[in-house]
């Protein structure tokens, strides 16, 4: 990311407004709901209920945001068919599926550092 101003230039600009672009949707998807949401909907289609099933331990309230901030970002896309009652389906656009791997690749991560990382903890907490 870029931090320090540029020489003023339109390439500048253009790196400053994707910079600025980056930090929001990393504000936005760096939260535990919306990281089990993709993580849910890898490569499936659901519907609100059956999202809300799936992911433990998240209101309503908060299913419904996420996926609104997720469907704004064009991670998600949810689809509305013409029936009664209305059926609402949620899916990862392909964009929210190249984010599920970078998701899955910090997770790896993770496990393969979980012993140093548990020993860090330790000893900073006693």
């Amino acid at each position: 990311m870029v931090t320090k101003q540029g020489s003023g230039t339109a390439d500048d600009a253009d790196l400053r407004r994707a910079d600025s672009l980056a930090r929001e949707i990393f504000s936005d998807v760096a939260n535990k709901w919306a990281l089990l949401i993709i993580d849910v909907l890898a490569g499936r289609t659901l519907r609100f209920s059956e999202l809300r099933d799936e992911v433990e331990g998240i209101s309503h309230k908060m299913l419904t945001q996420n996926l609104r901030m997720l469907e704004r970002n064009g991670l998600v896309e949810r689809t509305v068919h013409p029936t009664v009652p209305p059926r609402v389906d949620y899916a990862l656009t392909g964009p929210g599926l190249a984010l599920r791997g970078t998701v899955d690749a910090m997770c790896d991560w993770t496990h393969q550092h979980i012993t140093h990382i548990e020993q860090s903890r330790n000893r900073f907490d006693t």
